[in-house]
Formats: C-alpha cells, structure tokens, sequence
C-alpha cells in the first residue's frame, strides 16, 4: 500500500508539466531514496511510514497544481515536516530526506 503511494507520487512528478527537468529529477531521486527509508520505518512503525508517504503525496500535489495556492504548500509542507518529528534518533537518513523533499518542494519557485 505504502509503495503504491510513493508509486503515485513518481508518477505525479513525472508528469508535471510545470516542472523543470532537473527539479523532476531531483524529487525522482528522492522519491526513490525515500521508498527504501519508508520500508524500514514500515516494520516498525507502519502507521508513522505510512503518515508520512501521505504527507509527502499532499506536499507533491500542492507543489505541482498548475493554479499553485502557496498558503497550500506552506501547510503540506508543514505537515510533511511534522511527520517525522521524534524520528531524528531513530530514523536520521529518513528525517534528513523528508527535509530535502520539503526544501525542493519549497523552492518550486512559490
């Protein structure tokens, strides 16, 4: 299920129009490092990994809208960050990765 998501969500990057080239590949990458720190989450946490996949998916939907609301994104963003506070002992690469992903996202030029 969780896999499907961040399934969705490359294919939602992949897709947008608006996205320069290197920005689409860039959240590619992450994407794709993202799934594996999501796994290891999922067998201990399945709820938390799977909280997070969904606030990555609305942080990814807001910043690819052609009609961008940029009071959106900041809250997806928000939320996305939020996901993985407490993890940053537990869980380093995948805090540090939703970081990433949330510092792409907010320089989409919004």
């Amino acid at each position: 299920m969780i896999q499907e998501h961040i399934d969705q969500i490359l294919s939602k990057v992949q897709n947008a129009p608006s996205l320069p080239p290197e920005t689409k590949a860039e959240l590619v990458n992450l994407l794709s490092e993202l799934s594996q720190e999501v796994d290891l989450l999922s067998e201990t946490d399945q709820d938390h990994a799977k909280s997070v996949t969904q606030f990555v998916a609305a942080s990814t939907e807001e910043a690819t809208q052609a009609d961008q609301k940029p009071e959106l994104l900041t809250e997806a963003i928000r939320g996305l960050n939020a996901s993985v506070e407490g993890l940053e002992t537990s869980h380093p690469t995948l805090t540090a990765l939703v970081n990433r992903i949330a510092v792409t996202l907010s320089n989409m030029g919004i």
